[in-house]
């Protein structure tokens, strides 16, 4: 599938650098052939503009070295469309020039090729009072000028930068494909890992859903087995089944959170949130589970705070951190639970005494469904997805978490809340 993709990125690639090569190299002749000819149609212009006629003859005004550009040739447009030229050219068959501009129409400006040459016409109207010139053909009536100029070396220029243009993109296509291909590459490196995450995800999150249903099922079937037992004759196994059924809700809830997540349809309700107090619910909640299990609940926070966020999401990060605080503690432990400023933020900090973690374990702590222990984990009743979910909540309010453990000394969680919405008391 993904040779596919990649096959299909790279040829859209090269598609589109080949476009945008044909679109510069289009642009830059287009550009070159307008500068070139703007000059040639300009001197042009000027000259037709300054041909005057008096008594009969050619009598130029104002700007009279026009008249004079050996390039610039002159002709005369009778009312009846015939044209005829002014001076003759030796090297030039003016006759059949002629004949050619006469179907060009006033105002026009065309570029022709005839006799091994190229030529620039431009025709305009003739405005002034006297026009009627005597030339070799007679007395001719004039009501245009039309202005021949040769562009040989513009030509040859236009088609010399066609040529460069044309031997580029040949050469190119390869430089272009192979350019397609390596981005292509590139774009599918974060597309192969969020495959891989996924697939990951799916096995996992199949594996974990499975044991509990393995359980489910095997209890249900030996319940069947004694269908004149009891419910208390079988209260081991209708234990059994509530408690995998409650490890699958979790299971399913912590998934459904961070699929929302990912596609942002989980929208936090913001508000003012008193870290105290926030702190102090959790505590209270905590104590009589440290307590039966050896542990010590301690709460430290200097002065009053609030902060603008999701009293909910933030409860929920909380509990997540103190629960499996209370997890992996040792007996008889410590679990501290801290607030303070920090720079004008929170700082929220939870701190067990407990075995710690592995170094190589800690970047991988806050990925979906990892555990060190897999098996020490599952039988406290963990599903690898609380750490991606508090790593969600504190990203979403725009803080930042991490984590400081040691082996046998015990792991300690600080998270930073921006200032933003922040209060003091």
């Amino acid at each position: 599938m993904f040779q596919r993709t990649l096959r299909h990125l790279s040829a859209i690639n090269s598609i589109v650098f080949l476009l945008i090569f044909m679109v510069f190299g289009t642009v830059l002749y287009g550009y070159v052939s307008y500068r070139l000819f703007d000059k040639v149609d300009e001197a042009a212009r000027l000259k037709a503009s300054n041909f005057k006629i008096a008594n009969g003859r050619p009598a130029p005004l104002g700007r009279s070295r026009f008249l004079f550009d050996p390039r610039i040739m002159i002709l005369l447009r009778e009312p009846s469309g015939r044209v005829v030229s002014v001076f003759s050219r030796e090297d030039i068959d003016v006759e059949e020039l002629s004949k050619m501009a006469s179907n060009i129409d006033i105002g026009e400006k065309k570029t022709v090729e005839f006799d091994n040459h190229a030529y620039r016409i431009v025709s305009i109207p003739y405005s002034y009072e006297d026009n009627v010139m005597n030339t070799r053909h007679g007395p001719v009536t004039v009501n245009g000028v039309i202005a021949v100029s040769i562009v040989d070396s513009e030509m040859a220029l236009l088609r010399n930068l066609l040529v460069i243009i044309i031997t580029g993109l040949i050469l190119g296509v390869m430089i272009i494909v192979l350019a397609g291909y390596y981005l292509a590459r590139r774009a599918m490196v974060p597309i192969q890992g969020s495959w891989d995450k996924q697939q990951e995800f799916v096995a996992d999150a199949s594996h974990e859903l499975r044991t509990p249903l393995a359980v489910i099922k095997s209890n249900a079937e030996l319940i069947l087995r004694h269908p004149t037992h009891t419910v208390e004759d079988e209260s081991i196994r209708v234990t059994n089944i509530i408690r995998e059924v409650r490890r699958m809700t979790k299971l399913v809830s912590d998934l459904l959170t961070l699929a929302r997540a990912d596609t942002n349809h989980l929208e936090l309700q913001m508000g003012q949130v008193n870290i105290n107090e926030l702190l102090d619910t959790v505590a209270q909640q905590f104590t009589p589970l440290a307590e039966l299990d050896g542990h010590r609940m301690q709460i430290e926070v200097a002065e009053q705070m609030e902060v603008a966020a999701d009293r909910e999401r933030l409860y929920q990060l909380l509990v997540i951190l103190v629960d499996n605080a209370l997890k992996y503690s040792s007996e008889p432990g410590t679990i501290r639970i801290a607030g303070a400023r920090q720079g004008g933020n929170v700082l929220i900090t939870v701190e067990d005494s407990g075995q710690g973690i592995p170094a190589e374990d800690l970047p991988r702590i806050f990925d979906r469904f990892y555990r060190g222990d897999k098996a020490r984990s599952r039988e406290k009743g963990g599903t690898g997805l609380g750490l991606s979910i508090a790593r969600w909540i504190v990203e979403k309010h725009g803080g930042k978490i991490t984590v400081e453990s040691q082996r046998g000394v015990g792991t300690k969680f600080s998270i930073l809340l921006p200032s933003k919405g922040l209060k003091g008391r």
